[in-house]
């Protein structure tokens, strides 16, 4: 596994990051990160895993968040067993043109 920086907020991984296994081993790379709006707390992730599928991994299956990565509870081949994420599950992306006011108030996300 590659050196994947400090801890850092969920909000802040970026798109693409790559997802580790527990094992070191590469399982997929980040599309997104999940917030329950309404409370404010880490939901899961959504990571394209190394066969092209999406995959969800929901919050205690997270291990670690970093700058550049992620890691998870299980191996990279246990990874790959995860399900697809649901239909509804509702979608948010930090909303980089939100201004300071608006971040400070924590209404810097977007629904897709």
């Amino acid at each position: 596994m590659e050196d994947i920086g400090h801890p850092v907020h969920y909000t802040a991984v970026p798109e693409g990051a790559p997802v580790y296994g527990s094992d070191g081993e590469r399982a997929g790379a980040v599309e997104v990160m999940l917030d329950n709006y309404r409370e404010h707390i880490f939901d899961g992730v959504i990571f394209k895993g190394l066969s092209g599928e999406s995959l969800f991994a929901d919050a205690p299956e997270v291990e670690r968040t970093a700058e550049r990565g992620i890691v998870l509870t299980m191996t990279a081949a246990e990874a790959q067993g995860l399900g697809p994420p649901e239909k509804g599950h509702a979608k948010y992306r930090p909303d980089r043109h939100a201004g300071r006011l608006s971040r400070f108030f924590g209404r810097n996300w977007r629904r897709q």
